[in-house]
């Protein structure tokens, strides 16, 4: 998975190559929440895998520089940016104002919505769950929105998880009729299992990007080629290679944006 010159290192959390110098004047430091399936995970062999990991060593490539990988727990990537500890942060992480206010994000690549999923033949959408049994996970964003949502959509009752496995045991088994939580997490899992569906686009505005420190010039760098990518057709293949699905061309995905600012 790794491109080229590209290479990824594991630092322990306690800072072990930290320090950006230790890696080499051309190294990118990239933090990242490993274990975040299907964005940064380890593969069997050990190796850092996953969307944003393609992502990020593409735009090192374009730029001319090469990528450590240091392991950071999801929490401290935030201060591991500000401080200059690291250069990137990578790790599904949303584009909020409040965050805008400390630190710096690249235009977004990937429109992290809710969705409806199904089973093969049954309701193709929204429309369709009138009178129907829909499972979301407790608490979720897609508890918040079923539940507000109801009324409008007929919702014969909402059946609420503890986790996507138990959802998707009780969606086979026709035991609920839809399940509604984070597109990706769902376009991941029913990539190989045809008797799966994800039907339909629930639309939150929630934006993922890479981080960088507050006005950091790399920034304005990665996002060109950002830019690059996405009129190449890139990050569209990473979607398909990862979620198994065509990225719509309405979504950050495909869609060349501007830098995040405060509002």
């Amino acid at each position: 998975m790794i491109r080229n010159r590209l290479f990824a290192i594991a630092f322990a959390a306690a800072g072990l190559g930290a320090s950006a110098g230790l890696a080499g004047a051309e190294d990118l430091t990239v933090g990242a929440n490993i274990g975040n399936v299907p964005w940064q995970f380890q593969d069997d062999s050990g190796a850092f895998v996953g969307f944003e990991i393609d992502l990020v060593n593409e735009v090192a490539s374009r730029l001319g520089k090469t990528v450590v990988i240091e392991n950071i727990p999801f929490n401290g990537l935030f201060s591991a940016v500000q401080s200059g500890r690291i250069d990137i942060a990578i790790s599904s992480i949303t584009i909020t104002d409040k965050r805008l206010e400390s630190v710096t994000f690249a235009q977004p690549y990937y429109d992290s919505d809710q969705s409806l999923t199904t089973k093969a033949g049954g309701p193709a959408s929204l429309a369709e769950m009138s009178g129907k049994i829909v499972g979301v996970d407790t608490g979720s964003t897609g508890d918040m929105w079923a539940t507000e949502h109801s009324a409008e959509y007929g919702f014969a009752s909402i059946q609420r998880y503890e986790g996507l496995s138990p959802a998707m045991l009780d969606l086979t088994a026709g035991r609920i009729d839809g399940y509604i939580s984070d597109i990706p997490a769902l376009l991941y899992y029913v990539k190989d299992k045809p008797e799966l569906q994800v039907v339909e686009r629930i639309t939150t505005g929630e934006k993922y990007s890479m981080m960088f420190a507050k006005d950091a010039p790399l920034a304005a760098e990665a996002n060109e080629v950002l830019t690059a990518l996405k009129n190449e057709g890139f990050i569209a293949g990473l979607h398909e290679k990862w979620f198994g699905a065509k990225a719509e061309d309405t979504t950050s995905t495909v869609t060349v944006l501007e830098m995040p600012k405060l509002k």
